[in-house]
């Protein structure tokens, strides 16, 4: 099967800084993104890129715009991590929706690429096959788009 993650070559991210916005909500298959987001950006020859914790999905959007408007270092990139498991109600579609606008609006802002892999899943079948599969993991997929975006925007600056 051919991923998105598959279509972008590794380029190098040598002289890039990176900043990785992780919620702690449903752990397991964050970490799972966060370790293949790491693994990639480190086989890209990247510095190591400086980790954020927030609580849950709901808070990632304000930590990005706070790393997005630092007057010292603004960052190549900002990735963006979690996982929102869909339950009875329509609460995490709302939380998702509202997530992405606020990205959204944080990457035109800024001129920053705010790389969002915080996914709306309906099983955890779906969590375990996007966060914690090898092949099909978006933690390397946002590492990708990362990397080339910071490419991109270098080059076109």
């Amino acid at each position: 099967m051919l991923t998105a993650a598959d279509s972008l070559p590794l380029t190098s991210g040598a002289g890039h800084h990176f900043v990785i916005v992780a919620s702690r909500y449903n752990a397991r298959y964050v970490d799972g993104m966060l370790e293949a987001c790491l693994a990639t950006l480190r086989l890209a020859g990247s510095s190591e890129p400086e980790v954020v914790y927030v609580p849950g999905a709901w808070e990632i959007p304000v930590a990005a715009v706070t790393v997005a408007r630092r007057p010292a270092r603004t960052p190549s990139a900002i990735l963006c991590l979690g996982v929102i498991l869909q339950g009875q109600t329509s609460h995490a579609q709302h939380i998702g929706d509202c997530v992405s606008d606020g990205l959204m609006r944080i990457s035109v802002k800024f001129g920053v690429p705010v790389i969002h892999e915080v996914l709306t899943v309906t099983s955890e079948a779906q969590a375990e096959e996007r966060c914690l599969h090898p092949r099909t993991n978006k933690g390397t997929e946002a590492a990708r788009t990362a990397l080339h975006m910071a490419e991109l925007l270098a080059k076109l600056r």
